[in-house]
């Protein structure tokens, strides 16, 4: 476990790539001990190739998903392989599709027969925050927008965690600090589950393998 805060990820604040993201939207998810290739099969991608960097990520995903009709959900996912605890785990992100591409359903088979996956998001606009730590299929903890409203089978469990990363845990609405304050303090909760090290050069010069996800047919 690393012992990371808000104050190391303050680089969100200036960075454009996380900017792109924020205002667009994206979901992300950290997966142990799962390649990057099982990553994508498990979500069902259309193998799409490679990609040097996360520019080219953003180009083939406009070129893809730009002429998707507004409520189609399918989206292309990029992911990669990053040492962290307990040897490797894959980065799988998806941006400008309203941070709803790394549903619950993926983040429970990504964790199933004890695998962990630990992800974030953001809705893009309005703007909503998420955060969500599976343990072996199980939603452990998750929560939307400020801490303090938790749920999953151990809401609790990583409280202390949660304080020494810098989350807002108070039960006022009076608050000193801003919403990228409680993202940094996200993905510092996120380094502490993963020893992943989250940063602008990793996200943008990736070498990515690349899987178009379509939209889950709806129920008959």
């Amino acid at each position: 476990m690393t012992s990371a805060t808000a104050h190391d990820h303050a680089w969100i604040r200036s960075s454009p790539l996380f900017g792109h993201a924020l205002e667009c939207g994206y979901s992300l998810a950290l997966v142990r001990g799962m390649p990057a290739r099982e990553v994508l099969r498990v979500m069902g991608a259309e193998p799409r190739g490679t990609c040097a960097g996360v520019e080219e990520l953003i180009e083939l995903q406009h070129e893809l998903c730009d002429p998707l009709d507004y409520w189609d959900g399918s989206f292309l996912a990029g992911a990669f392989t990053a040492p962290g605890e307990g040897g490797d785990w894959t980065l799988v992100w998806e941006l400008a599709r309203g941070g709803t591409g790394i549903q619950p359903r993926f983040m429970e088979a990504f964790s199933a027969r004890g695998g962990r996956a630990v992800g974030h998001s953001t809705n893009g606009g309005k703007p909503l925050h998420g955060f969500s730590w599976y343990e072996d299929g199980e939603l452990r903890t998750t929560f939307e927008g400020r801490p303090r409203f938790r749920s999953g089978s151990t809401p609790d469990a990583l409280l202390p965690m949660m304080r020494e990363a810098g989350c807002d845990l108070t039960d006022t609405d009076d608050r000193t600090g801003d919403f990228l304050d409680d993202k940094a303090a996200v993905l510092a909760l996120t380094e502490r589950l993963t020893a992943v090290r989250l940063t602008e050069e990793a996200l943008r010069d990736a070498p990515y393998r690349l899987g178009f996800v379509p939209d889950e047919p709806a129920e008959q």
